[in-house]
């Protein structure tokens, strides 16, 4: 039971005796011989009313009280003033308890709300906290995922890059051989040119039965010639074209691979962190 009900408990047994021992009070002094047997009686209706609020409120202060009170009963020749002091001085005792507990619940209550906040609060920072893990968590795994991709990139651009090298290195050597044999082959039709040219421009008459047939000769190493001076300057045109093209690529590729490298180690660093 509370406090509280059982002070009420009491405050009912101190009205009880009041109410019903008045006039058995006075009537115990003004006919103390003649009346004894009748303020027993009395006396033990309220030790009996006492007993019975013990009982129903479950009061183990009520129950020392109706003990106590039937000792001073049995011994006492003015057992109502006492018993009325003992449930005074019970009352006074459970009040003083009841203040102590009533400040001990507020202490409790203010603990308990503290206890209360704080908890609430450290749940709110573990959730807070946990969230920016999962999303650190989140940040590390897609900067994983960019770096394998930057480094698929770039082991794509060092294969191309590879390629190219190889490319252009046969392509210039095609060029360098194709340009040495067209040169010596136009240098050799522009020597049998000037071999032909200066023979039959001697003007000889023994000559001039063949000059038709020389004419022929000579059309055809012309030919040959404007064909080998053609070929000649469309490889040149073609190698410069080649390498132009070759260099631009090749300093293409040197800036995209310096920055996605950059990427892979700001992106590898950065996810460290984030695992930590």
């Amino acid at each position: 039971k509370s406090r509280g009900e059982e002070l009420t408990a009491l405050a009912t047994a101190k009205q009880v005796i009041q109410e019903s021992t008045g006039g058995a009070e006075k009537a115990s002094y003004s006919f103390l011989q003649t009346a004894r047997s009748t303020a027993a009686s009395g006396h033990f209706a309220i030790l009996g009313v006492v007993r019975t609020l013990a009982q129903k409120h479950n009061s183990p202060a009520l129950a020392q009280l109706a003990q106590r009170m039937g000792a001073v009963m049995r011994s006492s020749a003015d057992p109502f003033e006492k018993v009325r002091g003992l449930i005074t001085d019970m009352i006074a005792k459970l009040e003083e308890e009841a203040e102590k507990d009533a400040t001990k619940k507020a202490y409790c209550d203010k603990e308990l709300k503290e206890s209360g906040d704080k908890k609430a609060d450290k749940s709110a920072e573990v959730e807070k906290l946990s969230t920016k893990i999962n999303q650190m968590k989140s940040k590390s795994e897609s900067l994983k995922e960019e770096v394998t991709q930057l480094q698929a990139d770039l082991a794509a651009l060092a294969k191309a890059q590879a390629e190219a090298d190889k490319l252009r290195e046969e392509e210039h050597a095609a060029y360098v051989t194709n340009q040495a044999d067209l040169e010596q082959g136009l240098n050799g039709v522009k020597l049998a040119l000037k071999v032909l040219n200066d023979y039959y421009a001697k003007g000889d008459k023994a000559h001039e039965s063949q000059s038709g047939g020389a004419s022929s000769i000579i059309g055809l190493l012309e030919v040959v010639e404007s064909d080998f001076s053609k070929s000649l300057a469309e490889i040149m045109t073609t190698e410069d074209t080649s390498a132009a093209e070759y260099d631009k690529e090749t300093k293409e590729n040197a800036i995209e691979k310096t920055m996605k490298t950059k990427d892979v180690e700001h992106k590898t660093k950065e996810s460290a962190y984030l695992d930590k």
